[in-house]
């Protein structure tokens, strides 16, 4: 055949194969820019996008060539100012995202509010934290601060059905993002600052109904009960469940990380190894039974512990589990013959101390630094795991512990040392080598999310969004986004675009950046560059009315409680339960508008000055009762 004979001949072959794609699209009734949008990546549909932690993503449209060309497209403000570390889930072009009280559905191209949900606690005692939400048939899954978890119907916001699975009177909460997989929905207990016994249970997607639980701390017949040696530290011995799990769904393993023991730093209070504390604990996801497990650091003291999902993969035969902690490596596990492959530092690593001291230690990192609660992932095109972290070192002093329900207590004192900067590490996958690292200005916390275009994006608690070669760990594009990125940075496609969407601003204890108020801001190349909302600003001349209590305690529980604890006692050396007997109005407003640090700035940005009126007759008339 000639070769003109060819040509013809493929153009006829290419010609029918399009009228096919067209017909199908029509048959099925769907716009050809929306079956594209059916093709992998499009979608981001699960906290870390793979249920086995691995947040790679397959679009390319943006690569090291353009990246510089990304800019802001919109942006939505969820919530007044609190804390905001959760994932973002994008389903059917719609965006899932929640803060503490608020859940929302965002349109993936305009910001366009879709539906939202406040929830409002049944208890009073309730923690502000949360990590994320599930999505799975058409519900919304999520914890809440005052532990319970809840179902919504994803179309419209309607709750489905509430359980209560934890007691926020001892301190409990669900602040962990939960994982929906085949019907059930997985979710831990957080608190461990406060003694509570943390544990992780599965429910029933439609139902809510409880079907298994295992206890993170043992007792009685239960393996490793003999791990604590004195006599009832295990009731109150932490272990709770804060971050995000994975799971392999071949295997059918569950794989959670647990949260440091209680007290945190009297570790003579709980002599013993203290499992399942500082542990990478694997379950059966069907049954709940223990399988195995691996604890990073026995009888902790600093607070070294697991929070971020791991990320599971296949280097040649070899079934890996790598994750990251707040000891501040990054580690690698023979999943088969349970041998660690590499243990690599991804910040500053000081000395070891055996144990705090009353005249105090170095901790470097621990506490606030290290990896938190989004950890490691996998570039596939490069073959790294690259990881965000906190560079963070602390006095860490041994002190008295006293165990009173709910009440948060350390057995200490911990307070930062100099600097708080962070880092983005890759090394590689097979052997832990560090291929580049790049020193942020503030800590890196915000999901890392590496594409098959061959850049990586995350961000830091400065406000900016990063954007990476993921091969050289060039930065090739900074955009400031105005608030503080601490949960989701994830990416997908709608009408064949690439889209880039992130979780900005946030007010918590690993606040050692811009704050600024919980705002989903959306990128994509092209994208205007759009002036950042100035933050909302009081006239120093404005007059605050009469002070209600009532708002001043919501305000306390969005804003304060995660540096000062429900009894506003966390801080040791400065117990704000004393300032009933000692304070007044007019200091107290005079302490919140001019804070000395590490206490955050929050007026007149974030605060108005009724709302420092309400906080401060809430800290003087109802605070602890």
């Amino acid at each position: 055949m000639s070769s003109s004979g060819r040509l013809s001949l493929l153009r006829s072959v290419l010609s029918g194969w399009l009228l096919g794609v067209s017909a199908l699209c029509a048959a099925a009734a769907i716009p050809p820019a929306v079956a594209q949008d059916s093709l992998p990546g499009s979608e981001w549909l699960s906290l870390n996008n793979h249920l086995d932690g691995e947040r790679y993503s397959p679009l390319k449209q943006i690569t090291p060539a353009n990246a510089a060309k990304l800019g802001e497209l919109c942006r939505l403000q969820i919530d007044g100012p609190t804390t905001y570390e959760a994932g973002l889930l994008v389903v059917n072009g719609v965006i899932y995202t929640d803060t503490g009280r608020e859940t929302v559905a965002i349109d993936a191209k305009t910001c366009a509010l879709r539906w939202k949900f406040t929830y409002v606690p049944d208890d009073a005692r309730s923690s502000p934290s949360n990590r994320g939400l599930a999505v799975m048939n058409g519900r919304v899954f999520r914890g809440t601060g005052d532990a319970r978890l809840i179902a919504l119907d994803a179309a419209t916001g309607k709750l489905l059905w509430k359980d209560v699975i934890g007691l926020p009177e001892f301190g409990e909460s669900a602040a962990a993002a939960p994982l929906a997989w085949n019907g059930v929905v997985y979710i831990g207990i957080a608190g461990s600052e406060a003694g509570v016994r943390g544990r992780v249970m599965a429910f029933d997607a439609e139902t809510g109904r409880e079907l298994w639980r295992f206890n993170t701390i043992p007792m009685g017949h239960e393996i490793g009960a003999d791990t604590w040696t004195r006599t009832g530290t295990a009731k109150t011995g932490g272990g709770g469940v804060w971050g995000a799990l994975s799971i392999d769904v071949e295997s059918g393993e569950l794989f959670v990380p647990v949260g440091n023991p209680w007290p945190d730093i009297d570790k003579g209070y709980r002599p013993g190894s203290n499992l399942f504390t500082d542990s990478m604990v694997i379950l059966d996801a069907r049954t709940g039974a223990l399988k195995w497990w691996y604890q990073v650091t026995a009888n902790d003291w600093g607070d070294l512990d697991l929070v971020a999902a791991p990320v599971l993969y296949r280097d040649g035969t070899r079934d890996v589990l790598a994750f990251a902690g707040k000891d501040g490596y990054i580690t690698a596990i023979d999943r088969d013959t349970h041998r660690v492959i590499f243990h690599t530092p991804v910040t500053t690593i000081g000395e070891r101390y055996a144990a705090a001291t009353p005249q105090g230690v170095l901790s470097c990192p621990g506490y606030a630094g290290g990896v938190e609660w989004n950890g490691p992932t996998l570039d596939r095109l490069s073959g790294a795991l690259i990881t965000g972290s906190v560079d963070a070192c602390f006095d860490v002093r041994l002190g008295t512990t006293r165990y009173a329900a709910g009440a948060v207590n350390f057995g200490g004192s911990i307070n930062p040392q100099g600097p708080i900067t962070g880092w983005v590490t890759a090394v590689d996958s097979e052997t832990g080598a560090v291929r580049w690292r790049y020193h942020a200005e503030k800590p890196v916390i915000a999901g890392v999310t590496p594409t098959a275009g061959g850049v990586t994006f995350t961000g830091d608690l400065a406000g900016n969004l990063l954007v990476f070669d993921s091969r050289t760990g060039a930065l090739l594009r900074q955009v400031q986004t105005g608030g503080a990125l601490a949960g989701g940075v994830v990416t997908y496609a709608v009408g064949g675009k690439q889209y880039i969407a992130v979780a900005s601003g946030n007010i918590s204890r690993t606040a050692f950046g811009a704050l600024g108020l919980p705002s989903v801001v959306i990128l994509a190349l092209n994208g205007r560059r759009s002036q950042i909302p100035a933050a909302q600003r009081a006239s120093f001349s404005e007059r605050a009315g009469a002070p209600d209590i009532e708002r001043g305690r919501t305000l306390y529980f969005q804003v304060c409680v995660t540096c000062h604890g429900p009894n506003g006692n966390q801080v040791s050396d400065h117990p704000l339960s004393r300032l009933a007997g000692h304070g007044d109005q007019a200091s107290t407003v005079r302490a919140i508008e001019n804070p000395k640090l590490p206490m955050p700035k929050l007026y007149p940005q974030l605060l108005t000055r009724q709302n420092v009126a309400d906080v401060a007759a809430y800290l003087l008339h109802d605070l602890g009762e």
